[in-house]
């Protein structure tokens, strides 16, 4: 029975010369930055702002979280000349609020994207908060 060397087995390596590395930053991501949706361009563009009215694309979720008990204070569409880049309603509500939330959402069918629990930092030095954000994934027209 003939035996093989491991040390002089013919093993077949890529030269580095047909390597293609490829450089790049890095990509930092972080809910506001990233695109609400993935089909952006077979939506109608934004409505534009009205003070006092609910944006369409955010007003079926704005009453289905008010119908179920929700105090919603902030809503927007999101998109260019909003406040927001991605559809957004803002809530007050204990840390239980936000959980009802989500399932009234699931309950509905509503593309959430993400829940937050946020503090604004008023005048440099005083936290304002918490309250809710609920993102969606698109806007509900």
């Amino acid at each position: 029975m003939k035996k093989t060397n491991p040390a002089s087995a013919s093993t077949s390596r890529t030269s580095d010369a047909e390597v293609a590395i490829l450089s790049s930053k890095p990509i930092h991501r972080t809910a506001r930055s990233t695109p609400a949706a993935t089909t952006a361009d077979s939506e109608p563009p934004p409505a534009p702002r009205t003070a006092g009215a609910i944006d369409a694309g955010i007003r079926q979720a704005v009453k289905r979280l008010q119908e179920n008990g929700i105090e919603t204070f902030e809503s927007c569409e999101g998109g260019p000349g909003h406040a927001y880049p991605e559809p957004t309603v803002a809530f007050h509500g204990t840390p239980e609020a936000g959980w009802r939330a989500i399932g009234i959402c699931l309950a509905y069918g509503l593309p959430i994207q993400s829940l937050r629990r946020v503090w604004h930092v008023l005048d440099g030095d005083e936290p304002n908060g918490p309250y809710w954000e609920v993102t969606f994934r698109q806007r509900m027209l």
